[in-house]
């Protein structure tokens, strides 16, 4: 068993994780923010937005953003890499969009209203009052996320991105040895678990943190 071969699909998914994990959570902010802006129009285009890529699948996407940006008016041609990076992105934004959407609307009207007396625009409070809160609080189910990303990642292989499943459908062709598949689940097992752990552990600090500050009052 090529254990090289392994190896450097394991470095492609933590580099395409790692990747569309920051780019999605930029974008997700983004349009959860949007989501809940008191402007119709933006709330919408930004409803619709998650609407449409929480329903259909991530292959479509990622087949999409293959073969039909080139295709399109605008002719873009991105690396079989970017291709993955770019549909996880778009696709995961809208489950962190709609985490975040949820976050801050669970927070008090009263800490909204409380911001404009003070003279703060609707951006400026939900940049300095709502999201702060809303990002502490929002850490299990963006943890979740994330992780289901990081196993997305492996639909990458269909678009001949060179990550770990792929690596491993490679190895498994030359050595008829399906016991390879079995490995790669554990891989994928050693990544997920050590994520879930430090979601929970600054999930932890932030509660002692949280707490302290209330108490300080």
């Amino acid at each position: 068993m090529d254990l090289g071969l392994l190896a450097s699909g394991l470095l492609v998914t933590l580099e395409l994780a790692g990747l569309s994990i920051v780019l999605s959570l930029v974008l997700g902010i983004a349009i959860g923010v949007m989501r809940a802006a008191p402007v119709a129009p933006v709330a919408i285009l930004a409803e619709g937005y998650i609407a449409f890529f929480r329903n259909i699948p991530l292959l479509i996407v990622l087949f999409f953003a293959l073969n039909g940006l080139p295709a399109s008016p605008l002719g873009i041609r991105l690396s079989y890499f970017e291709t993955a990076v770019a549909g996880l992105v778009v696709y995961t934004a809208a489950y962190v969009a709609e985490v975040v959407r949820a976050g801050v609307q669970a927070l008090s009207r009263g800490q909204t209203e409380a911001g404009r007396s003070l003279g703060m625009s609707w951006l400026q409070t939900m940049r300095l009052v709502l999201l702060p809160q809303a990002l502490t609080a929002i850490v299990p189910p963006l943890g979740s996320v994330f992780i289901a990303l990081t196993k997305n990642t492996a639909l990458a292989s269909t678009i001949a991105v060179p990550e770990l499943l792929y690596q491993s459908r490679i190895i498994e062709s030359r050595t008829f040895n399906p016991n390879v598949l079995l490995l790669t689940g554990l891989v994928y097992l050693a990544v997920t678990l050590p994520l879930g752990g430090l979601v929970n552990y600054v999930e932890a600090r932030m509660s002692v943190v949280g707490a302290r500050s209330q108490g300080g009052r």
